[in-house]
This record gives structure tokens, sequence and C-alpha cells, in this order.
């Protein structure tokens, strides 16, 4: 077999790797960045099925236009509008998930051997999404306050990157939130660029500490060349990710060509799924739904952060997160986290070892560990047999 050069680029996810473990009764997953199965809006979605028109119905089984369904295009459009966002001279293009959404901008912007700037740790998806265009990534490490101004600095006069991907709200994996001073330095030091910043937001819509609102305002809020940004939104966390639903807004300019190359994809994103997504929002079921989710995750994150207190050690260090899914913890030295992962395993639970999400898959010494999947009496007992293990590795 003669396969493509692009091939070579493919990297498994190690968290689909893992997700079997989830489904084994024994063991206590804090992998998986998903909602918790018992939290779906599903009586809500029921009752939107058995109140569709015979015309949605239509809409819903038929082939539809590549950037999307029209009234969810025009409610997704109303609602960031409301929330600040310059929609004039933008135009949203719905997407088959967030992961598609990225697949576009690297189908338009990269060439082989392009360098591409991403934060380290990033993403896996867009990791892998770029990846297949052929794409030399380049990560960017950060602190607590988000990415490291002066290593981009260095970057952008060492480089010449097709884009800047990003993730300023509740970080996958990180867990962090970008600090306003950080946001500012970045977007001054990008405008003076004509390099295009790709903003991932898919958690947004899930702060916790109520005192950050301001400072998560998406940047294509907050700047007049906010034509060099390209938001990026999902509805997997606020809905559900089995409906593979995800949003952009973009320049006009960059719009046309992001239809066209979805084209190529998969012609329109599933109907099906466009027209339940409408009504979910129009109904007003939608923004109750995210106001009865929040406080469950709040609470998983505070039980989580308390059993971690309690069972990790000192020596183990991590970012309390304002919302989102996801803490990121630096072990302490001497634990190698490939190790820890195998003891952790065989005692009952198990997490992301932290080389998943750098560019280089380079064992950096850290953990994901998510709450938003486990229920709030495993979150202890799991947090215990990590935390126990830590420490026998200590020793």
């Amino acid at each position: 077999m003669q396969y493509s050069k692009s091939v070579s680029c493919f990297r498994s996810s190690a968290i689909r790797d893992l997700m079997s473990l989830a489904n084994r009764p024994d063991i206590i997953s804090f992998a998986g960045g998903m909602p918790g199965n018992e939290l779906f809006p599903v009586d809500d979605v029921k009752y939107i099925i058995n109140h569709l028109t015979p015309q949605q119905w239509v809409d819903a089984m038929q082939y539809g236009q590549t950037a999307g369904y029209q009234p969810l295009i025009n409610a997704i459009t109303e609602w960031l509008k409301d929330k600040g966002f310059p929609v004039n001279n933008n135009k949203v293009i719905i997407t088959t998930g967030s992961l598609q959404a990225l697949n576009i901008v690297g189908k338009i912007f990269i060439d082989p051997d392009d360098t591409v700037l991403t934060e380290n740790p990033s993403f896996i998806g867009a990791i892998s999404a770029f990846r297949s265009y052929q794409a030399k990534i380049d990560g960017i490490k950060m602190n607590a306050d988000g990415i490291i101004i002066d290593e981009l600095k260095e970057k952008l006069q060492t480089t010449s990157p097709k884009f800047l991907y990003i993730t300023p709200n509740f970080h996958n994996p990180a867990g962090l939130t970008y600090s306003a001073e950080r946001r500012q330095e970045l977007l001054e030091i990008m405008k003076d660029t004509n390099i295009p910043i790709i903003e991932d937001d898919a958690y947004g819509e899930l702060l916790f500490d109520t005192e950050y609102k301001q400072t998560i305002q998406p940047l294509k809020c907050n700047i007049a060349h906010e034509q060099q940004i390209i938001y990026c939104g999902s509805f997997s966390k606020i809905f559900g990710p089995g409906l593979r639903l995800g949003y952009m807004l973009m320049p006009n300019e960059i719009f046309r060509k992001a239809e066209i190359c979805k084209q190529s994809m998969d012609a329109c994103t599933p109907c099906i799924s466009q027209v339940l997504a409408h009504q979910f929002m129009t109904s007003g079921k939608m923004q109750k739904y995210i106001e009865w989710i929040r406080p469950i995750y709040q609470q998983r994150r505070d039980d989580m952060l308390a059993a971690m207190k309690q069972y990790f050690p000192q020596e183990a260090t991590y970012v309390r997160p304002h919302g989102g899914f996801y803490i990121w913890v630096k072990m302490p030295n001497g634990v190698d986290e490939t190790e820890l992962l195998k003891r952790v395993i065989d005692a009952g639970a198990v997490f992301v070892t932290g080389g998943t999400f750098d560019p280089e898959e380079r064992s950096n010494g850290y953990m994901r560990i998510s709450y938003c999947n486990t229920p709030t009496d495993q979150i202890d007992i799991g947090i215990k047999i990590i935390g126990d293990t830590m420490k026998q590795m200590m020793k």
C-alpha cells in the first residue's frame, strides 16, 4: 500500500485509547472531557422532537446548506451579538463538531511544513488536526496567567507562523484562564502582525466563579482589529457531544473559503442536529439548562479540589480552575506520570498523562484530571487512589 505523506503525521489520541477503561465498572475515570451521561437534557430533546412542525421535520431530514441551517445561524448570530461580538462584518458557519472547525482552519491555511503556533500544553484534537495537514507545531509554554509573552515574542521573531491557536478560557488541558493583563499583552503583540488568531472557546458558558465574568470575555469582543480573530464555539458541553455541532464566527473574507472547504468534507452538518439545537436555543431551554448544569459541575470541581487537598502530597501543585472541566497537576519531583498512570489503573482509577498534550509528545511531569464525568461519590475515592499512589512513589 502506498499511503500519503500526511498519514505519517497522524497520531492516536491517548484519551480515546483510555476511554475503553471508562466503561469498566471497576475503574473510576477522570480521563474523559465529556458531560456526565446522567446530565444530558433528554426530556428537553424529547419535548422538542414531539413538537416539531411538518416543515421542521422536512428540514431535519433533507440536505441543508453547507454554511448551516439558516434559522440556527440566525439564532447563534443574535446570541453572539447580545454577548458583544462584532457580527456585522463577520459570518457564522456551522460545523460538524468543533474538531471540524479546526480541520477547516488547517485546510485553508496550512501548507506542508508550515509552522503553527499553539500553547504548550494544547488540546490534543487541535494538534492532531493541524498535524494531518503536515504542519510543524511549535508550542509556547504557559504559566498561571496564560501563554508566556516573552516566548511568544521570540517565536514571532524566529518563525513565520500561519496562525496562533489559543484557548484563553478554562483551558484544555491546563484548566487555567488567561488574566486580563495577559490578554492585553497578547493582543498588543499580535496586532502588529497579520497572523490570524484562532480563539477556541468550547467551555466559555461554564464559568463558576462569577467575579471572573469580565475577564473571560472573548478576545474577539475586545479589540478594534477583531478581523484577525476566528472564534470557535461548540454545543458539545451545553447540549450534547453526540449531536456533533460546533460553529465559527469569522471575517467575511475567510468565510467563503471556509464554506467551500466544508463542501469537500461533508456537504452539510446533520440537519436534524441543527433543527434540534435551534429549538433548544430559541425556546429558552438552552439557557435554563446551562443555569442548571453549571452548579453541578462547580460542585464536582469543589469536591475534587477538597479531595486533592486532603489526599495529594503538598509537593503536587495546580491552578484552581474558574470554570470548565479540568485540573492540571504538576507531579512532585521524582514521580513519573506514565508509571503513576499504570499503578493508578491497577488500583482502580485513570487520568490522562500530561505528555499527551505536548505538541512533541514529550513527557512533562503533569497529569490532567477531569471532574465533569465523575459523580461526587466517586471523586473522593478516585482522588485518594491517585494521591496514595503518588505518595508511595515519592518514598
